[in-house]
């Protein structure tokens, strides 16, 4: 199994910076797609960016110009570089990998969330 760690969550002021990471670990694994999803008091977990092994990202359209996810296959890390931050970013931020353990068997993983709080 994958287990996904995430840090660097924190409260920080309207127009600032913060970058989230996040560490896969486990053996016998091998991932593929690596997204960030948030979910803020009293709604649904929603998708913020996605990437694939090869690179590829996608964001939704609230954080588009802002956010940049990206990710190191060899440390199976994924970062999500968060800029121009807003309080509606406020939320718990959760990481999700997608991951092949043998050549017909796909899963995933979520890691525990880290909380980012953006005040006013």
């Amino acid at each position: 199994q994958v287990q996904l760690v995430e840090s660097g969550g924190g409260l920080v002021q309207a127009g600032e910076s913060l970058r989230l990471s996040c560490a896969a670990s486990g053996s016998g694994f091998s991932i593929n797609a690596m997204a960030w999803y948030r979910q803020a008091p009293g709604k649904q977990r929603e998708s913020v960016a996605v990437i694939t092994s090869g690179g590829s990202a996608n964001y939704a359209d609230s954080v588009k110009g802002r956010f940049t996810i990206s990710r190191d296959n060899a440390a199976n890390t994924v970062h999500l570089q968060m800029n121009s931050l807003k309080p509606e970013d406020t939320a718990i931020y959760y990481c999700r990998a997608n991951y092949l353990y043998s050549a017909f068997h796909a899963s995933y993983a979520w890691g525990q969330g880290t909380l980012v709080t953006v005040s006013s």
